[in-house]
């Protein structure tokens, strides 16, 4: 039963999630964490920053992490688990391949058409909305802390945040620099 419903979930987010990765969070979270909870936030947080630091899109590496995390939950063996992970990994893939090479014959044929240029003028703010919205869904207690909780730990994720946005967008430094500094800025101050 784990096995379908990871192939369907996985390939409803890869037929559906418009705009590549990032705008796919706030879907893959949707799925993994809040309806199927094979994942908890903390745990989706964690893979969303390891796929930022290793090759792949996000959507891939959430699905082969998710994949084997829920089918060793369910009890069975990490063998398994790992044909969790390919099969996930396969039903995020597929939808994308087959629109794909459905769109690219389309296209082809209309490439220079207005209407064409018209729809790609509106998915593009679109999907910057989606991004967004996916960025406001990761600023929860989990990721951030609260200031009852811990007011030294919310106001180090803040200053991290802000250093990270200010690091990027002002000086340009390569994000994967900033997950790097950031991650060694963490552990310095929370321990």
């Amino acid at each position: 039963m784990i096995f379908l419903q990871l192939f369907y979930t996985f390939f409803f987010i890869g037929l559906f999630g418009f705009g590549g990765g990032y705008a796919m969070i706030s879907m893959i979270q949707g799925e993994v964490v809040t309806n199927h909870h094979w994942l908890t936030t903390q745990e989706f947080t964690d893979v969303l920053a390891v796929s930022q630091m290793t090759p792949g899109p996000i959507g891939i590496n959430a699905a082969t992490f998710t994949g084997y995390r829920a089918v060793v939950n369910a009890g069975y063996s990490p063998l398994m688990g790992s044909l969790g992970s390919a099969l996930a990994t396969f039903a995020e893939v597929l939808p994308q391949f087959l629109l794909m090479i459905l769109v690219l014959r389309i296209l082809l044929n209309y490439w220079g058409h207005p209407i064409k240029n018209m729809i790609f003028s509106a998915l593009r703010p679109t999907i910057v909305g989606i991004i967004a919205a996916a960025s406001l869904l990761l600023m929860t207690s989990e990721n951030f802390s609260s200031p009852d909780v811990s007011l030294w730990q919310f106001c180090i994720s803040i200053f991290l945040f802000l250093a990270t946005f200010i690091g990027i967008m002002r000086f340009n430094i390569s994000p994967i620099r900033m997950i790097c500094l950031c991650g060694i800025a963490g552990f310095v101050l929370y321990y």
